[in-house]
């Protein structure tokens, strides 16, 4: 789409691209303690997603963003059916990503 990502968006790919090498690895190795890799990412991942939201629904203030050169973190590319933003998608996966790691977690755990 050419768009040109903020400092968050730089952040949350960061922790969302190596995931898909790690769950691909973890999946063809059949690593039962998967998540034991995945779910610190995922969790720093959704971390900074859910700041990124907070700072575009303007419940964190605008001076604390991180973005101060080039392209404004609170800046809203994508709105789909008028809440659906890039930050609320990464938030969306990291939280899928976070929940299913538990759910393994705790299933490891009681088998």
């Amino acid at each position: 789409m050419h768009y040109t990502p903020c400092v968050l968006c730089w952040y949350q790919r960061i922790f969302m691209y190596p995931l898909v090498l790690l769950l691909l690895v973890g999946i063809l190795r059949k690593d039962k303690k998967i998540y034991q890799y995945v779910l610190p990412m995922s969790i720093v991942g959704w971390g900074i997603a859910l700041y990124h939201v907070l700072l575009q629904k303007g419940i964190i203030s605008e001076a604390l963003a991180p973005c101060v050169a080039g392209v404004s973190c609170v800046t809203k590319y994508a709105g789909y059916f008028g809440f659906i933003t890039i930050p609320v998608m990464s938030l969306t996966a990291f939280t899928i990503i976070t929940i299913c790691m538990l759910i393994l977690r705790k299933y490891n755990k009681t088998v």
